[in-house]
């Protein structure tokens, strides 16, 4: 028999649970209304497709909105701009946004106003991203998005720099950028605003990947923290696998395998972890 050796952390963060519950109470209690969320509420395919199911009607614009319709907005949030642009379709709004995504706007605020230019370590086309800059903007403030080394040239002869990060970000990029900023800034403020729950979930990677024959990370394939997840365990176990569903494994990955890891995106639903589990177990057992 197989091990199987799941992370301590796997799994919903408190931010998805809390988008989710949100969502659910919306459509339970408002049945008479449209139930909204703009985007995808999390960045997971079969969970948004569960919410479907309960009414929860994903959009990607402001468009197709009725009048007095309820607009979730997702646990990445969005600008200020943009939740302006919303009130004015005469809907109402029930607000997910991560605490620690708001976190982030207060940090980039709070550096703007103090006069830095703003480093935001993160995806540029990821929607917490764009909502961060939205209140940048707002804010007044000037900044650039590093999403890799050749972003930093944006940043040099720059005296005064803040950084920040999307919550989701990579830990040790963020250590490399705050790194290499500080060899040629005059003066350097930093806000970690990497959440728990992604700090978590990468250290339990980092634990586990060595310690296997092979690892299993689930996740949407528009989850950026899954897709970090599976970056860091490919780099210590070249056997590493990203699926999102059980139906994506394959018997021939498991051959000779006697310990297998596995772990989740902070927005992976614990039913498909556990019918990944199950089906492995199958697998296994051929």
């Amino acid at each position: 028999m197989v091990e199987i050796v799941v992370a301590e952390h796997a799994g919903f963060c408190f931010g998805v649970k809390r988008a989710i519950n949100l969502a659910e109470e919306a459509a339970r209690e408002r049945k008479q209304k449209t139930i909204y969320s703009l985007g995808p509420l999390i960045h997971n395919p079969q969970e948004v497709n569960r919410l479907r199911q309960k009414g929860v009607n994903p959009v990607e614009s402001e468009d197709g909105l009725e009048s007095g319709g309820v607009v979730i907005i997702r646990s990445h949030g969005i600008s200020p701009k943009r939740e302006r642009e919303l009130l004015s379709k005469g809907v109402s709004i029930v607000d997910a946004t991560c605490p620690f995504v708001k976190a982030v706007h207060e940090a980039v605020i709070k550096l703007s106003q103090e006069g830095y230019f703003i480093v935001l370590v993160g995806e540029k086309n990821h929607p917490e991203v764009i909502g961060t800059l939205g209140y940048l903007e707002e804010a007044g403030g000037k900044g650039v998005v590093v999403e890799n080394r050749d972003d930093l040239k944006a940043v040099l002869h720059r005296d005064r720099v803040g950084i920040v990060a999307q919550t989701t970000q990579n830990e040790q990029f963020f250590k490399e950028v705050v790194g290499e900023v500080a060899l040629w800034a005059r003066e350097v403020k930093i806000i970690n605003t990497i959440c728990n729950a992604t700090s978590e979930r990468q250290e339990d990677v980092y634990k586990i990947a060595p310690e296997v024959d092979l690892m299993v990370v689930i996740g949407g394939r528009n989850s950026g923290n899954t897709k970090r997840l599976y970056e860091i365990a490919k780099s210590l176990n070249p056997r590493s696998y990203h699926v999102e569903t059980a139906e994506e494994l394959k018997a021939e990955w498991f051959e000779g395998v006697k310990r297998v890891g596995l772990t989740a995106g902070a927005s992976t639903p614990n039913w498909i972890i556990e019918q990944v589990i199950g089906r492995i177990r199958e697998l296994t057992k051929l």
